[in-house]
């Protein structure tokens, strides 16, 4: 998780290294220190997969995000529907992750992670949770799936059926950090100012606010920045205006990142 205990081994000689080093670090940050070998894709994106379960035999899938933007293995931008995708291979994976989860008998929420490249989807691996980036979903299908999840615990089974399941505009989701915008190194500290933007199309997911201490210790998420339009030029433009209204004064964070990414 979190990119921890990934090399790469370009060369026979570099793979022993290379093992090594991903079984200690596996070691240390899992308690686990198996790992596993798989193919070594150059130019890949990082394409995942929303799905739903109710336990008994129905499985839906709520479209994909596109996660390709990362530092350090860990995602920091997601957007749906992916850019990279056309409507036959968005059919046709969708499909086969909804098939998955229904032969499977699972229950709540998950998401099927893969590489895609020239075409092929290679399988990373399924996370049985909601996860960060889940918003985008929500934006581009007007579903909550927080309540969709709860509904499935509870015995409530899923509420739509895949044909309910249509798709409007582009989201994009950035996650604003509390680290240096350029080597990533965590900034902790105060926050002496903290504003948030707002307007149609605009979610803001955090806790903190203006005086809130940001400790050394934990993960450097403070919050999430969703943005939807009608299309992915529309996202874009909205993004932009609300990168430009995010003020957080008194540490460092990605959202100069961000900025130049947008332009």
């Amino acid at each position: 998780g979190g990119g921890r205990g990934m090399k790469v081994a370009l060369t026979e000689a570099d793979l022993e290294v290379a093992l090594q080093t991903a079984s200690t670090e596996a070691g240390a940050a899992f308690g686990d220190d198996a790992v596993y070998i798989e193919k070594y894709l150059e130019k890949p994106r990082h394409i995942e997969v929303q799905v739903f379960g109710d336990g008994f035999g129905r499985g839906v899938h709520f479209g994909e995000r596109d996660c390709s933007l990362q530092r350090r293995h860990q995602k920091v931008w997601e957007e749906a529907p992916s850019p990279a995708l056309n409507a036959e291979e968005r059919a046709r994976i969708g499909g086969i992750c909804a098939k998955a989860i229904a032969d499977l008998g699972y229950s709540g929420a998950g998401t099927i992670e893969f590489l895609y490249e020239n075409g092929e989807f290679y399988f990373i691996e399924m996370n049985t949770r909601l996860q960060v980036e889940h918003p985008v979903t929500e934006a581009i299908t007007g579903i909550d799936l927080v309540h969709e999840q709860i509904r499935v615990a509870s015995g409530g089974g899923l509420s739509v059926k895949q044909e309910d399941i249509k798709f409007n505009g582009h989201a994009i989701e950035c996650r604003i950090n509390a680290e240096d915008p350029r080597t990533f190194t965590p900034s902790p500290g105060t926050i002496t100012h903290f504003h948030t933007p707002g307007g149609l199309g605009i979610r803001v997911d955090s806790g903190v606010y203006s005086g809130y201490k940001i400790p050394p210790y934990y993960d450097s998420l403070i919050g999430k920045l969703i943005v939807h339009g009608r299309n992915r030029v529309e996202c874009m433009m909205r993004l932009r205006r609300a990168l430009d209204e995010f003020v957080v004064d008194g540490i460092k964070t990605t959202l100069p990142l961000f900025r130049d990414l947008v332009g």
